[in-house]
């Protein structure tokens, strides 16, 4: 195997590899075994056929491009490595020349990391914020407690009401002709949460335990069901019961129940504490969100289309596997938000190029300021993989390569570039017109 590069416009080279005759000879001969047993030749078995009278009917051709298949990956991959190149995007392969008995030349064009020219990234200057919890605060939160600890009452004497659950039958009419999907039985809808399309919902306001209601509605025009989409249609509903949420006391009672503590005025204590601690958080990582984007401000680099692309497909792939865990598969929700893929792409590439940016900006002042990951850092962070995969840390150890020890080691160092360019930050105070403003 051999290889020249040529550097393109906007980060982006162009490798092209030449596998030796034999090499291709030896893909060839892959390829007729797995296509061997497919071919039919009069006077021979299937699979039996000798190679060269295979060829001799339909050509060598007929085993190139899976020959191809194979000589390319490694070939590839061995280029690529002995390059030195910082490649950050799949290959797009070309063939430039094949044929039996011949080296085979293909092409790989590819993105490289893009050269950045850093900026300030010291000294800048951040919005100063104070962490001050209000008793507002505090009893926003203990509603939230409240809420999780509500429990849900028949009511018999009273119409149905905004924030009630309404047990329900219905079954739903287009044109006069029932529609797949338009029917449930004992459906527990709350009132006032859009759930149901249109003005269902407040229709069902008033009604009682045993009233048959009619609902007139309108499917929106953006609906997913193409056939329903603009179109009015009639709900035939059954009102079973009226449920209603009943909030316990904020007392005494209710904090020793709920907590550690015995008084609402030491629970309260607790809660503000914790607020506290969880708002310094916050601030924390909006100040370091806020400094890393004026850092991004500051740089100058041309990122390949094909890196981002290489991203937006890492996130799709993060995406898929996250509703995945939900029991939603990616061609589910496609369907279900009338969403495509590339659509779906499109609204990702802008997080991916800041994802980019700041991932390169990083890297950049690492490279600047010397930064270095100690071993015992590593170690340390070896030791939190393994305990977020539940698994012992020397087991994490010895499955870890160079190249991953080497990416760790490197997301230890972006994490005190970090450190770095927030401990540099200078703090301000906001004027008095922009707290106007506010």
């Amino acid at each position: 195997m051999s290889y020249t590069v040529e550097n393109l416009e906007k980060s982006m080279a162009k490798l092209t590899i030449t596998v030796s005759a034999e090499d291709f000879e030896a893909a060839m001969v892959k390829s007729f075994n797995k296509n061997k047993n497919s071919i039919s030749i009069q006077g021979f078995r299937k699979g039996k056929a000798p190679r060269k009278m295979v060829e001799k009917l339909y050509g060598p051709e007929v085993f190139y491009e899976d020959a191809a298949n194979f000589a390319i990956p490694d070939a590839y991959e061995e280029a690529a490595k002995d390059s030195g190149l910082e490649i950050v995007s799949r290959p797009e392969i070309d063939v430039v020349d094949i044929g039996k008995g011949k080296e085979f030349v293909f092409s790989a064009t590819v993105a490289l990391k893009p050269e950045v020219t850093l900026g300030e990234y010291k000294g800048l200057e951040v919005e100063k914020k104070v962490v001050k919890i209000m008793a507002a605060d505090v009893n926003a939160e203990l509603e939230k407690v409240r809420e999780q600890n509500s429990r849900m009452v028949t009511v018999d004497n009273r119409g149905i009401k905004k924030d009630d659950t309404a047990v329900i039958d219905f079954e739903g009419f287009v044109d006069g002709e029932a529609f797949a999907g338009g029917k449930g039985e004992d459906y527990p809808l709350v009132i006032g949460s859009h759930s149901f399309i249109d003005d269902f919902e407040d229709q069902l306001i008033g009604k009682k335990v045993g009233d048959k209601v009619e609902v007139n509605v309108s499917f929106p025009e953006e609906y997913h069901e193409a056939s329903l989409k603009g179109k009015p249609a009639l709900f035939k509903v059954t009102i079973k019961e009226i449920k209603n949420k009943e909030l316990p006391k904020l007392d005494d009672e209710f904090a020793s129940e709920v907590s550690e503590f015995e008084t609402l005025k030491d629970y309260k204590a607790s809660v503000k504490k914790s607020l506290t601690e969880k708002r310094k958080e916050e601030v924390k990582r909006e100040k370091e969100n806020e400094v890393i984007e004026k850092a991004i401000e500051n740089i100058s680099v041309e990122i390949p289309e094909a890196m981002i692309d290489e991203q937006v497909q890492q996130m799709v792939q993060e995406f898929a596997s996250r509703i995945s865990s939900q029991g939603i598969s990616f061609e589910q929700y496609m369907q279900m938000t009338g969403m495509t893929p590339n659509a779906l792409m499109g609204q990702m590439k802008p997080e991916a190029e800041k994802r980019i940016k700041t991932r390169l900006t990083l890297e950049a002042i690492v490279k600047a300021e010397g930064i270095k990951a100690s071993d015992k850092e590593i170690e340390a962070e070896m030791e939190k993989m393994a305990a977020m995969y539940q698994m012992e840390a020397d087991k994490v150890k010895e499955m870890m390569g160079e190249t991953e020890r080497e990416q760790i080691a490197m997301d230890v160092a972006v994490q005190k570039a970090v450190d770095l360019i927030v401990k540099n930050a200078v703090e301000v105070e906001k004027n008095e017109e922009e707290k106007e403003e506010q």
